[in-house]
């Protein structure tokens, strides 16, 4: 007998998604897929990541724009796992009111979950640089995950 992995509805992604904020993105390469981890933010409706300008990333995203997306949470033991992958296309945004927007979510975000300072280096910054910087630094792209064609949300909550 098959047991297959519950799948969460909706509601319950959404709240995966909006409660997280480390993802894994994985790149189409030559040969082998690469994938990297992101800090992202939610508002709802698209996801938004922040990457430094350099990179293999960079160069892969040149070559296709489109990924998958990985958010995860579980627990130590796994009795509790919830999961999922989103497969879309990455845009550079480019409105500089919703590039504001969102690095200001991204400041209320490492605040929220009390990130270090360190935590500015994975975005292209001096960890010495006061956590504000984000906002006028021009050291980031600011991708947003559009077009998401498949979606595979999994659970298991004993």
């Amino acid at each position: 007998m098959i047991f297959k992995i519950p799948t969460m509805g909706k509601e319950e992604y959404d709240s995966l998604v909006k409660d997280s904020y480390v993802s894994r993105i994985a790149f189409l390469g030559d040969k082998y897929p690469y994938i990297a981890p992101f800090l992202y933010v939610f508002d709802g409706k698209y996801m938004y990541f922040l990457s430094t300008k350099y990179g293999r990333k960079v160069e892969l995203l040149k070559n296709s724009p489109y990924v998958s997306v990985e958010i995860e949470n579980f627990s130590k033991d796994m009795s509790y796992y919830r999961f999922i992958t989103l497969q879309g296309k990455i845009v550079h945004e480019e409105d500089f009111e919703k590039k504001t927007e969102v690095k200001k979510k991204f400041l209320e975000m490492i605040s929220s979950k009390n990130l270090s300072n360190s935590v500015l280096e994975a975005l292209g910054q001096n960890s010495d640089d006061p956590i504000d910087s984000l906002l006028t630094s021009d050291n980031t792209h600011i991708w947003k995950l559009t077009e998401v064609e498949d979606i595979v949300a999994l659970k298991n909550e004993k």
